[in-house]
């Protein structure tokens, strides 16, 4: 069974391989072959192939697609590579995982193909989407017989890498998020939330901005676990990230990219990366209201994409996803797949408290 592997050299594509490492034949490829044979280099002995492919060049794509069992996209961005490369996965009887792959994708995506060729493709099984939507699912299933409220606290203090600028500013573009809305009584409601600055959000560090928003991801969590309410928030620590975000509507996608870039090595400069994920559900439990509060950290935005796209990877070659075209969140098994998480080495920290998590605020202040 080969695992084709593409963008296998960057930031994120060098996680995934790390974790898939002696699990089955891998094939590493990108633009640049010469970066994929020096990373290569730097692993432990184990079945490895190099390849030159570019999503651009079908020929190089399909070359590279034949014969593997499971091809995982690490590459982007994510909207100049659209369906090109599930859709050569298809062709060459292989599934399909991608770290991004947002619902512009799951769109032009047939699912009856994949399910005719009895062939799965699995989209955003990565960070955020991805398991900012697993994680309250496995809460749920844990603790609560019926959940009616979420709150979710979200951020990332790490560097903005050119392809993560860019995809960031494309679904600014695309409203793949709205900012201000909320869930409401069973539908999403706009405008019924409000930026906050300078505030303490439990665990996270000094004061903060927290924006409010609602995606698409939120939609259908609030959706398959019936909540009257939900809210999600972005909280920015970083001050120099919190005004580019700010400015980067009035610039071209070059300026923007560098902006946002250079925003985040600066608010870094001296300080260690973290990924912080607070979801705390209110709901039912043996006819008894419950609350509890969920705290996952990890030690920065490629090493628990990384991880989690490798788990989409192993879920599907070991037949725990139907044939079908899915969104990771949705359709990865959440006991199974939080307990491999954590098994992987790339969370820091992992904690359920019970209450509300303002009621643990001045205990776990400073944690990180």
């Amino acid at each position: 069974m080969t695992i084709a592997v593409l963008g296998a050299y960057g930031d994120v594509g060098r996680e995934a391989t790390r974790q898939l490492l002696g699990r089955a034949p891998l094939r590493l490829g990108g633009r640049d072959v010469a970066a994929a044979h020096r990373f290569a280099a730097q692993l432990p002995a184990a079945d490895l192939a190099c390849r030159a492919v570019d999503f651009r060049d079908r020929a190089s794509l399909r070359a590279f697609v034949d014969g593997a069992r499971v091809v995982l996209n690490c590459a982007g961005p994510s909207h100049a590579i659209g369906d090109a490369v599930a859709l050569e996965a298809l062709r060459a009887g292989a599934d399909y995982v991608d770290v991004a792959g947002d619902d512009a994708l799951h769109r032009k995506l047939d699912a009856e193909a994949f399910a005719r060729a009895k062939r799965t493709a699995v989209l955003s099984c990565g960070l955020q989407p991805g398991l900012t939507g697993l994680l309250p699912r496995w809460l749920a299933q844990q603790a609560f017989d019926e959940v009616h409220h979420l709150v979710s606290y979200f951020g990332v203090f790490d560097q903005f890498t050119e392809v993560a600028a860019d995809d960031y500013l494309q679904g600014a573009e695309d409203g793949l998020s709205e900012p201000l809305a909320a869930w409401r009584q069973g539908r999403r409601r706009s405008r019924v939330s409000m930026r906050q600055q300078g505030v303490h959000v439990p665990f996270f560090p000094g004061c903060a901005t927290v924006l409010p928003f609602l995606d698409a991801e939120g939609e259908r969590l609030a959706r398959a676990l019936r909540l009257e309410r939900g809210d999600w928030h972005t909280v920015l620590v970083g001050e120099q990230v919190r005004s580019a975000f700010d400015r980067v509507r009035t610039l071209d996608r070059g300026q923007a990219i560098a902006l946002l870039r250079r925003a985040s090595l600066l608010d870094l400069a001296g300080r260690e990366p973290y990924v912080l994920l607070l979801v705390q559900l209110e709901g039912m439990h043996r006819g008894s209201a419950m609350v509890r509060t969920m705290m996952v950290r990890a030690h920065g935005n490629a090493a628990v994409t990384g991880a989690m796209a490798a788990l989409g990877v192993l879920a599907v070659a070991e037949g725990e996803v139907p044939a079908g075209c899915h969104f990771a969140a949705d359709v990865l098994p959440p006991a199974a797949t939080v307990a491999r998480l954590r098994e992987s080495g790339a969370l820091g920290a992992f904690e359920l408290l019970d209450g509300a998590v303002d009621a643990r605020a001045e205990r776990e202040e400073g944690t990180l």
